[in-house]
């Protein structure tokens, strides 16, 4: 049972992740809802991404749906804070993460709530 409930949970962070929508939104949750600690299913997310992500920026890519416009000034400052992001996170307690990771996910709904009918248009369909 253990065995399928992890696949479950990978199928749905893997499906998400490759649509570009951040599969640890539902990786992270599913995996602590199944009794993994939360430090632990970050990590696990974060080892999972990896793979997802190379795979997924190839499919995309082919699709002519990667920006190369600024990226260099998007993923520099990214990989500079991951470090002290990770440092902080095995200092943290695990239910501080969970708390943190909660108020990211609501806080994130809320942003995408509003986005949903204020009418503004995605980057996509401005070009």
């Amino acid at each position: 049972m253990a065995f399928l409930t992890l696949f479950l949970c990978g199928a749905a962070g893997g499906l998400l992740g490759g649509m570009g929508m951040g599969g640890g939104t539902a990786l992270i949750p599913l995996l602590t809802l199944f009794g993994v600690d939360q430090a632990a299913a970050q990590g696990i997310n974060l080892l999972s991404f990896l793979p997802m992500a190379a795979l997924a920026l190839s499919i995309h890519a082919k699709n002519g749906l990667v920006k190369r416009d600024g990226l260099l000034f998007f993923v520099l400052p990214a990989l500079l804070f991951s470090v002290p992001g990770a440092l902080l996170a095995t200092c943290l307690p695990s239910a501080a993460l969970e708390r943190a990771f909660g108020a990211f996910l609501i806080v994130l709904s809320l942003f995408r709530f509003r986005g949903a009918f204020s009418g503004r248009r995605s980057l996509r369909t401005r070009n």
